[in-house]
């Protein structure tokens, strides 16, 4: 769906009609409408974020008896509360705008605006789009927001691997220390299965060779046979376990196996269909020919950046990813300048490795760019956040102009 009716700016008031400010919440949802001289329609009401509710805000609106398209609505962007009412008000033809909590909250307390309801806050983002100080969200598209859907997952799944690889490193000091020294990596599927069905070196002292030679000879018959499963034997034979809580800590190792066995399958068949999502994005293959972006980097820059045509200049991307400088200044007091570190923590982090990277490729203009730096005399971290900065610029320049990249030209971007 197009989301031509998002205002990515504060637009002119002679342009509008009403403004309607809408404070989301999971189970009812607040509204207030103003005129652009701040006078207030009708009395401030709650309705519920149901069928039913939407029928009656849009009953609301339309008792208005104006265009839709002069009608602004604002809502805060919290999570996906506001999503199915947002895409419906769209639909409708209404002129919609995202307004982060943070600064609708700096205007309500710069106002002395203290009291805190549903209904206040709804007026007061009805206020916030009357006064000009509006910085506006952003509502990502379709194929941004898939991309996010996916990153977010992928990030959940990813860090729920190193948890539960975590959690099973810690159950096998107490419960088959010696382990790994038949299966050096403790977390790969045969390791995994065998862990699964024999979570203590008491267990497999119970199974005995022969179950254990069976069970390695379905798992892996051309790594794995009857001599790993004497060694592990004997290990367990005479394995320092403790011996404490191993009926618990048994069951817990068998839970944490199975439950990282799933989550490693779903992660790879996730990881596929990100894989297949760049295949089919041109811009994504834009992208892909920097030497320095892998694959992860590339779809993380599309969903964090979405339409970057709405960057009119290169200081805003640079800003929107948390690379500006930012100093904190009071009378004749002045601190340190330090990264302002707004946006995505994971593109910085993905940046911060691409930059790396660069530093180890034979031939990178990147790299030429951080040694130019550096002999100029400038230390080596800033000299990294300037190949930073210089990546996000680049990365930006390709997706606005659509040219194919030219390491030559990194230079002069």
């Amino acid at each position: 769906m197009s989301n031509s009716n998002v205002v990515p700016t504060p637009p002119e008031p002679a342009s509008l009609r009403y403004v309607v400010g809408i404070d989301i919440g999971s189970q009812t949802c607040a509204m207030c409408c103003l005129t652009p001289e701040k006078r207030q329609v009708f009395k401030p009401s709650t309705f519920a974020n149901t069928r039913e509710g939407f029928d009656w805000l849009f009953e609301k609106l339309a008792s208005l008896k104006s265009d839709p398209s002069s009608i602004l609505v604002g809502l805060e962007a919290t999570s996906r509360y506001g999503e199915n009412l947002s895409q419906a008000l769209l639909k409708a033809g209404y002129r919609l705008c995202l307004l982060h909590p943070a600064q609708v909250h700096a205007f309500a307390q710069q106002r002395g605006l203290r009291a805190k309801t549903d209904q206040l806050d709804a007026g007061t983002i009805a206020r916030v789009l009357l006064s000009g100080e509006a910085r506006f969200g952003y509502l990502p598209d379709e194929h941004t927001g898939t991309y996010r859907e996916l990153l977010r997952l992928q990030q959940q799944l990813s860090e729920d691997v190193v948890r539960y690889k975590n959690e099973l490193h810690a159950l096998l000091v107490v419960l088959f220390p010696e382990f790994v020294q038949v299966f050096a990596d403790s977390t790969r599927p045969t390791a995994l299965a065998v862990l699964k069905r024999y979570p203590s070196a008491q267990a497999v002292v119970d199974a005995g060779v022969e179950q254990l030679s069976h069970l390695l000879h379905e798992l892996a018959p051309h790594h794995y046979g009857r001599p790993t499963a004497q060694a592990l034997f004997a290990l367990a034979q005479t394995s320092i376990a403790s011996g404490v809580a191993v009926m618990a800590r048994s069951k817990s190792m068998s839970i944490v196996c199975d439950q990282l066995e799933h989550t490693l399958i779903n992660l790879a068949q996730l990881e596929q269909e990100i894989d297949q999502l760049l295949t089919n994005d041109p811009q994504a293959k834009r992208l892909l020919a920097v030497a320095e972006f892998g694959p992860l980097t590339v779809a993380v820059l599309r969903a964090e950046l979405g339409d970057v045509q709405r960057f009119a200049h290169m200081d805003q991307v640079v800003a929107y990813v948390g690379l500006d400088i930012q100093v904190k200044q009071s009378g004749k007091w002045k601190g340190q300048s330090k990264l302002s570190k707004r946006g995505s923590g994971r593109v910085r982090r993905l940046l911060y490795l691409a930059a790396l990277r660069s530093l180890h490729e034979k031939h990178s203009p990147f790299k030429d760019y951080y040694q130019r730096l550096v002999d100029r005399g400038l230390k080596k971290g800033t000299a990294l956040v300037a190949v930073m900065r210089k990546m996000i610029i680049v990365g930006v320049h390709l997706l606005k102009t659509q040219d194919l990249y030219d390491a030559n030209k990194v230079g002069i971007q």
